[in-house]
């Protein structure tokens, strides 16, 4: 180990050090390695997805699909929402699609989602509330379709069911921006819903 590593580790009581020291292992295991792929990154990005997560810190895009640098364009929020009418959201579609033309967009959901357990409860907060509006459909719609749920096992069923469900109602809250559309209509883009299980690490489509 290098002296600045050695340094940084015999130091490393807080956060912001592992997360120095882990920046210096990765230039010494992958970035000096693979020097010519990332110098090629430097000057340009030719991603071909962008990916629209959540973002729960348990999700690392990268590490659970093996994705180099420089093949996904993430936009991350709380929910994996695609918000309608929404200046910044527009602003990451528009680059994608128009300028970066990627070919897939991906909205992923996973388990144990804080944001979709957030729909049963009464909050206090001035913004998750009106944030949270946007994936209330999404519970609405399967509470219409299962009964109230009475186990444990019900209860977590119920939300998985509501989670997958919000990855089709973001779906078709992408549609909404006509330049997406246009774009999945000239067969340009392709949308994939997609859903992680935190608990055996699988990804799978939502259909």
């Amino acid at each position: 180990m290098g002296e600045i590593a050695k340094n940084i580790k015999e130091n490393s009581t807080k956060m912001i050090d592992k997360l120095l020291l882990g920046n210096y292992k990765f230039r010494e295991s992958d970035f000096t390695p693979n020097i010519d792929y990332y110098r090629e990154l430097a000057s340009s990005q030719h991603p071909t997805t962008l990916w629209i997560g959540c973002s729960d810190s348990r999700l690392q895009t990268g590490h659970i699909t093996q994705a180099r640098a420089g093949e996904l364009f993430i936009q991350r929020n709380i929910g994996n929402i695609v918000p309608i009418h929404d200046w910044n959201f527009a602003t990451v579609l528009e680059y994608a699609v128009v300028h970066l033309k990627v070919e897939d967009v991906v909205i992923c959901g996973h388990s144990n989602c804080g944001a979709i357990r957030a729909l049963d409860k009464e909050s206090t907060d001035s913004y998750i509330p009106l944030w949270l509006n946007n994936a209330r459909d999404a519970k609405v719609r399967v509470d219409k379709t299962i009964a109230p749920p009475t186990t444990v096992l019900e209860k977590e069923e119920r939300y998985r069911l509501i989670e997958q469900e919000n990855v089709r109602l973001q779906i078709e809250h992408l549609h909404t921006y006509p330049l997406l559309k246009k774009a999945v209509d000239e067969k340009r883009v392709e949308v994939h819903g997609l859903y992680y299980d935190l608990g055996n690490g699988a990804l799978t489509r939502v259909t």
